[in-house]
């Protein structure tokens, strides 16, 4: 099943029933509609028989509207000077669950902005919104469970840009796919199959490193991670690079090392007391970065070099597990001794950045990313939200700063923290038997600067030297909404990232 499609339709006469849509879905933080007088006349004549019109989303008979179905969803909080536009997200997803649940198939989606405030992008968030609410797992499909989805979904404006809402949503498609399925079905071999599957038609270059050998002697901190499950074939690692080239001259060039810990039992420092429940979203980073690559095959940017490589690992318990006290030497050359084996992602993500850094780093104009699931900490810290670690190049571009004020704009915001001496301080060698200590024995929840000092260590162990560009994104708290084990995964940070990405 594909992704939804949203289609802009800029005609008013489309509310009408005779119209291709069969129902009107409108978000809107007044009961005064003063640009949909037809509109207007029916919610208030509802509001004089139900005052809970302005409260809750509600479903009116509307002879003559499209379908004879008028959703009416209030957008609470419009008004409140410490909301954002996410109140548009939070009114679509309960409007368009109502329209389906109504037995409507392609819905009209109407945004009635406040024109009070800033809410340039409103149309864009509540249409990403609604594909997000009406996301089915690929279990369930493949299962053949009966898809109650929408075949089609309007968006009545003139400024919303549908073309680049298709690709972002067919890349946030992809990256849900990918991040919300179980250990076995989208173990490391099956992630990467399927990857390379989806991709297949896409223009980008697609390679997968999957040799036992190959894998020990470039990527050694990764398959120390890996050590327990090279046993298991249905387990072993895998190293995806994808490549978006595009034509014409390259004037910029961004480098992203995705986390894909398919299974994180905690290895040796075993996830004890329920804690390993939901470990299976433990590769949202590599979800998120493959989808991003997908959105760029499909709006084909000029000017625009992007290489994702995903560093795919089931951190695994067994008599061949890596422990702490282990001290191995990463792909750059620095000797690692392992604090905690369920600091394992940035294991992973040390290795890959350092090749990346190593085949990019004399790049036109390069910047380098990692996105991962990657501390307790930063959901202590900053609740449901990403948190950007900048190095200091990072830092003087402003580009947390950048990706922050696009994606709140459309409705993703994150969080900026900044790297600082005790962070380095903190992984610096424990004697010199060592270069770094990898995480210290505590849960970083409970650690001062828990998710700041990993990304001191990743900076370390791959060898990034500072005259490049680089920001980490830890989405531990953001990579899924609603339960907090099985939740919608939200693709997150594919929304600010891509806008960066096309500034």
């Amino acid at each position: 099943m594909s992704s939804l499609q949203y289609h802009q339709v800029t005609d008013h006469d489309a509310i009408f029933s005779d119209s291709q849509w069969d129902a009107i879905v409108l978000l809107t933080p007044t009961l005064t509609l003063e640009n949909y007088p037809e509109i207007s006349q029916l919610v208030n004549h509802a509001a004089h028989v139900d005052a809970g019109i302005s409260q809750q989303t509600s479903l009116l008979l509307a002879p003559g509207l499209a379908g004879g179905r008028l959703v009416v969803a209030p957008v609470a909080k419009a008004d409140d000077p410490y909301s954002d536009v996410r109140v548009y997200a939070n009114a679509a997803e309960q409007g368009i669950k109502r329209a389906l649940a109504a037995g409507a198939k392609a819905p009209l989606l109407i945004v009635n902005k406040d024109e009070q405030r800033d809410n340039e992008f409103a149309e864009s968030v509540a249409a990403l919104a609604a594909a997000q609410a009406l996301w089915q797992p690929l279990e369930g499909r493949e299962a053949g469970v009966k898809s109650a989805n929408l075949d089609r979904l309007g968006l009545l404006s003139e400024e919303v840009d549908a073309d680049l809402l298709n690709a972002l949503e067919a890349g946030r498609y992809l990256a849900r796919d990918l991040c919300g399925t179980d250990p076995e079905r989208m173990a490391p071999p099956a992630f990467a199959d399927y990857l390379v599957q989806q991709l297949a038609d896409s223009g980008l270059s697609v390679s997968v490193i999957s040799d036992e050998a190959t894998l020990r002697a470039d990527y050694p901190l990764l398959s120390a991670v890996s050590r327990a499950s090279f046993a298991v074939a249905r387990h072993c690692p895998r190293v995806v690079r994808v490549e978006y080239r595009p034509q014409g001259e390259i004037t910029r060039t961004i480098v992203i090392a995705g986390k894909g810990v398919t299974y994180d039992t905690g290895g040796a420092d075993l996830k004890v007391g329920g804690a390993m429940v939901g470990m299976s979203r433990d590769k949202g980073g590599a979800a998120a970065a493959a989808g991003l690559m997908k959105s760029l095959s499909i709006l084909k940017p000029q000017g625009l070099h992007v290489i994702a490589e995903l560093g795919l690992v089931r951190n695994s318990i067994g008599s061949d597990c890596f422990v702490p006290d282990e001290i191995i030497t990463s792909a750059a050359g620095v000797r690692v001794r392992i604090g905690n084996t369920d600091a394992e992602g940035r294991l992973v993500l040390a290795d890959v950045m350092t090749h990346l850094h190593k085949d990019y780093g004399d790049a036109p104009n390069v910047e380098m990313f990692s996105i991962a699931t990657l501390t307790g900490h930063v959901v202590r810290a900053y609740g449901g939200y990403t948190a950007a670690v900048e190095n200091q190049a990072a830092r003087k571009l402003g580009v947390a700063n950048d990706i922050q004020l696009r994606g709140e704009a459309l409705g993703e915001p994150l969080e900026i923290s900044r790297l600082r001496p005790e962070d380095f301080d903190f992984i610096s060698a424990t004697s010199s038997a060592d270069d770094a200590l990898s995480a210290n024995n505590a849960p970083s929840s409970v650690t001062a600067r828990g998710h700041q000092f990993p990304a001191a260590f990743l900076v370390k162990a791959s060898g990034v030297n500072e005259s490049m560009p680089y920001t980490h994104l830890d989405i531990a708290g953001s990579a899924v909404s609603g339960n907090p084990h099985y939740g919608t995964p939200t693709a997150t940070p594919m929304v600010g990232l891509l806008a960066y990405l096309l500034k």
